[in-house]
């Protein structure tokens, strides 16, 4: 096959990569916008090497034909979460999407593999808009804590260079160090209810702020300078403050003020 001919193939994966990327990025800014925690702590994403699809259709005994139909990762996302709990809120927010469908699911968590390897994976059936026309295209989504990411991603560059065939001392250390990962993970998890509500403090402080800021911008524009220098000021005194109640009515106090000076 040509490489114009893979480039032609891999097009539309390429499409779904970037739109999933956006998609699964919007739910953690819209939970994050309200002021809400957002189980979501990053997302990436990979079309696969040429190489890569060719050594494994090899590998399963695919004719190159047969790759859209057999091979479910060539287009693949990844989602980064906190907690091991966050893996299965996201895994409920795919489930309910009416823009994907979802064939199959694996749980590496529960039931890891014996190299150590956790992950939760969501193979999904995703149309794609082409200038031929709908594509659906298969795409796995990888659901990970970030302990989890860090020891796959090191264990993936020891099997490329060991040549997917690790030394047996090298094997039993990774095990040891994803159970070691995998209880930290589950130490984390004892103390994520307060870890999440002074996470979601500190968004709802973020917003409440810029909420702030703007307002006192639009005082300045609307040529009220004093009724600007006098809420600027009481803001300087309030932004260091942990009660958030101080900032919520400042913010109330200067918003209450913007809207009677546009309805005059």
């Amino acid at each position: 096959m040509e490489l114009r001919e893979w480039q032609s193939i891999l097009v539309p994966y390429k499409y779904a990569v970037e739109e999933l990327k956006v998609k699964f990025k919007n739910i953690r800014n819209e939970l994050a916008e309200n002021g809400e925690y957002a189980p979501i702590e990053f997302v990436t994403g990979r079309v696969k090497k040429i190489s890569s699809i060719i050594d494994k259709a090899k590998r399963l005994d695919i004719d190159l034909s047969e790759i859209d139909e057999k091979i479910e990762d060539i287009a693949g996302i990844r989602i980064m979460c906190q907690f091991v709990e966050d893996i299965y809120t996201v895994v409920s927010y795919i489930r309910s999407r009416k823009d994907m469908t979802v064939l199959y699911e694996k749980d590496y968590i529960k039931n890891n593999k014996e190299t150590g390897y956790r992950s939760y994976h969501i193979i999904i059936k995703y149309p794609i808009q082409t200038v031929a026309g709908t594509k659906e295209i298969l795409a796995e989504v990888q659901i990970r804590t970030l302990s989890m990411n860090f020891w796959a991603t090191i264990e993936h560059s020891l099997r490329y260079k060991y040549n997917d065939y690790l030394p047996s001392d090298i094997s039993d250390r990774l095990k040891k160090a994803g159970d070691a990962a995998f209880n930290l993970d589950q130490e984390m998890s004892e103390i994520r209810e307060e870890i999440v509500r002074a996470q979601v403090m500190f968004e709802m402080k973020s917003i409440t702020v810029k909420d702030i800021v703007r307002s006192i911008q639009e005082l300045t524009r609307m040529g009220k300078i004093e009724e600007a220098a006098f809420f600027q000021k009481k803001f300087d005194a309030v932004n260091n403050v942990s009660d958030m109640d101080e900032i919520i009515t400042l913010r109330n106090q200067i918003n209450n003020l913007v809207y009677e000076l546009k309805k005059e």
